[in-house]
C-alpha cells in the first residue's frame, strides 16, 4: 500500500552491486547523488540488524538452510507492483543461501502452503489479501511464520479512516476530512478546493484525486460502473508543501526521504516508472523536523501493533515547522521495487539489500 495522495518524485534505489558491499560495521549516509554524508545519520541501524542476524544464526545454526516461500503476485489492482517486488526479495534470498520458492498467490493459496511447508513466508503482496490481515490470518491458521505486520495490525492500518482515529489517539498529526459514499463524493463539493479523495482501503495513489480550485465538479470517475476501489472514500483537505517518508524496522526509524515527483503529484507511476520522482536522502529539512519525522513514524508503527517493516507517509507544510507535518498513511507492506524507498533508507543506514531481505526473513514469527 502506498496511498500518498500528495508526494514527490524517484532515482532507482541504490542498491545495485555496486552498492551492496556497504559495511555493516559503520552506517554509510548517502546524499540525493550518492555521495557520502555525515549528516542525519541512523545511529547503530547497520549494527543493529547484523547483530540480530548473527545471533540467531548462532541460536539455530540452520538460517541459511530455511525454506522460504515468497508471496507475490495476488490479485488486487497492485498485482504488477507485488511482482516487481518479489522478483529482487527472492533473488537476495537465494544469493543468502536460502532455499526460495516463488509463489504467485491465488485463491487456493492455503493448500499451497500446506504441500509446499516451507519454514517461513516472506509476505511481498501489496493491497487485498496480502496487506489487510487476510492473508496473515491465513498463515496463522495453517502455522507458518511470516514477515512483517500481524492480523489485526494489517487490518487496521489498511483501513484508513480507522487508522487516522488511532493514530490521532496517539498523539500523530492526521489529516482532518470525512469519510463518505463515492456517489455523494461525486455529486458536490465536501470540502473547498483543494481537497484529495482517496479510496479507504486502497494503497500506490490508485483511486486517488487531487481536486483543485478550478474544479467546477467533483471527478465524475466516481460514478463509473467499472469502479473497483470500494464504495467509501476519504476526503481530505489538501495539504501543500514536500512530500516525506520514513521507515521502521524493527523498533528503530530509518532515514527520511522527501520524494519530488516528475508528474503533478506522487501516483502510480511516479512510483513505479524509473526517473517517475526523486529521492533525496536525507530529506533537505529542518533537523528538528527530521528528528520528529523519525519519532512520529515509530509512534505509528507502536500504535497501530506493527512489526517487521513498515513505512509512514507524511505532508509537511514547511512554513509552519515541526507543526506542520501530517501522517498520511503507514504502510504495512512497503514496496520493494526498483524504484522503491525502503531499500534506499536501508542502504542511507548501512544495510545492503541482501542484508534487508535476511532480516525480514529471520524476523517472520507467529502470533504478531
Amino acid at each position: 500500500m502506498g496511498d500518498q495522495a500528495h508526494r514527490r518524485e524517484g532515482l532507482a534505489p541504490s542498491w545495485p552491486a555496486g552498492r551492496r558491499d556497504l559495511p555493516l560495521d559503520g552506517a554509510a549516509n548517502l546524499d540525493s547523488s550518492g555521495a557520502e554524508t555525515n549528516q542525519f545519520p541512523v545511529p547503530g541501524a547497520a549494527q543493529h540488524v547484523s547483530a540480530a542476524l548473527q545471533t540467531r544464526d548462532r541460536s539455530t545454526g540452520l538460517a541459511l538452510t530455511k525454506h522460504v516461500a515468497v508471496l507475490m503476485g495476488g490479485w488486487s489492482a497492485e498485482r504488477e507492483v507485488s511482482l516487481s517486488s518479489g522478483k529482487p526479495c527472492a533473488d537476495a534470498a537465494e544469493k543468502a543461501g536460502y532455499r526460495v520458492t516463488r509463489v504467485d498467490v491465488t485463491r487456493d493459496i492455503a493448500a499451497t502452503l500446506r504441500d509446499l511447508k516451507p519454514d517461513v513466508a516472506l509476505n511481498l503482496l501489496h493491497g487485498r489479501p496480502g496487506e489487510d490481515g487476510t492473508l496473515q490470518g491465513i498463515l496463522e491458521i495453517v502455522g507458518i511464520p511470516y514477515s512483517h505486520s500481524g492480523v489485526l495490525a494489517s487490518a487496521l492500518a489498511m483501513q484508513k479512516d480507522i487508522a487516522k482515529t488511532v493514530l490521532k489517539a496517539a498523539g500523530v498529526p492526521v489529516p482532518g476530512g470525512l469519510v463518505t459514499t463515492r456517489a455523494a463524493a461525486a455529486k458536490k463539493h465536501l470540502l473547498p478546493p483543494p481537497y484529495v479523495i482517496k479510496p479507504v482501503a486502497e494503497g500506490s495513489s490508485v483511486g486517488v484525486f487531487i481536486v483543485r480550485e478550478d474544479h467546477k465538479h467533483p471527478p465524475q470517475e466516481l460514478t463509473r460502473a467499472d469502479w473497483s476501489f470500494g464504495e467509501t472514500v476519504l476526503v481530505e483537505p489538501f495539504i501543500p508543501g514536500k512530500e516525506l517518508t520514513c521507515a521502521v524496522m524493527g523498533d528503530k526509524p530509518l532515514g527520511v526521504i522527501e520524494i519530488v515527483p516528475a508528474t503533478k503529484f506522487y501516483d502510480y507511476e511516479a512510483k513505479y516508472t524509473p526517473g517517475g520522482s526523486k529521492h533525496l536522502l536525507p530529506a533537505p529539512i529542518d533537523q528538528a523536523v527530521y528528528a520528529e519525522v523519525q519519532r512520529l513514524s515509530l509512534a505509528a508503527h507502536n500504535a497501530l501493533g506493527c512489526r517487521g517493516i513498515t513505512r509512514a507517509d507524511f505532508r509537511y507544510d514547511d512554513s509552519k515547522g515541526v507543526a506542520g507535518l501530517s501522517c498520511l498513511e503507514v504502510n504495512t507492506q512497503p514496496g520493494m521495487t526498483q524504484t522503491s524507498l525502503v531499500p534506499d533508507m536501508a542502504t542511507h543506514a548501512g544495510i545492503a539489500f541482501e542484508e534487508l531481505v535476511r532480516w525480514m526473513i529471520e524476523d517472520a514469527s507467529l502470533d504478531r
